[in-house]
């Protein structure tokens, strides 16, 4: 009887995953908002892929999460939640099968848009990291250019700068780590058109 070929395995990968590359038509990046966001999943997706090539362990998904915290919240605060709790229960499944639904969420999560409301939500949030390091005088600072940034009166930039300032100043690890602070390039200075 003739041998028959055996048939390949269809794996799917956690680190192959085409349906998450990000796509934008090209019409839409004129606007800040959306080439801003377009250009975060791009990173991410690039993070993800050079975290995929170390190869995804427990360790590894929870330091990822952990890093775009403060950028989930700011897109989308109800699946931060969710993905902390898919990760916080992954006990001991495998990272790669876990890996694959996290980063397609993830995903999902940062193709919503930022609001104003979401982004001073979050710079609340970090400068609660500052209340035992700044003065009184620097907290209400703070305060008062977060509040003109929820109001329109200064763009998104105006307040990261300040606060980017104090964690110079006062260094703080978890922080230091974050990709809100710096999603993009500083050089192709897209936060500044952000209102």
């Amino acid at each position: 009887m003739p041998h028959s070929p055996a048939k390949p395995k269809i794996a799917i990968s956690a680190c192959l995953l085409h349906t998450d590359l990000p796509v934008e038509e090209d019409g839409r990046l004129k606007d800040p908002v959306l080439r801003e966001n377009f250009l975060t999943r791009v990173l991410a997706y690039s993070a993800w892929q050079q975290l995929c090539q170390e190869g995804l362990t427990r360790h590894g998904l929870t330091d990822f999460h952990s890093r775009y915290k403060y950028l989930l919240m700011a897109h989308n605060p109800a699946q931060y939640k969710v993905l902390g709790k898919l990760l916080g229960n992954m006990g001991h499944t495998d990272p790669k099968e876990l890996g694959a639904r996290y980063f397609s969420e993830l995903m999902a999560a940062l193709k919503k848009c930022a609001t104003r409301g979401t982004h001073t939500n979050v710079l609340q949030h970090l400068s609660g990291h500052l209340k035992q390091a700044i003065s009184r005088e620097d907290k209400q600072e703070v305060q008062h250019v977060i509040s003109q940034y929820r109001l329109g009166i200064v763009p998104l930039v105006v307040p990261l700068t300040l606060l980017k300032h104090h964690f110079r100043q006062h260094p703080d690890p978890y922080i230091a780590q974050q990709v809100y602070l710096q999603p993009l390039p500083e050089n192709l200075s897209l936060r500044n058109a952000i209102q």
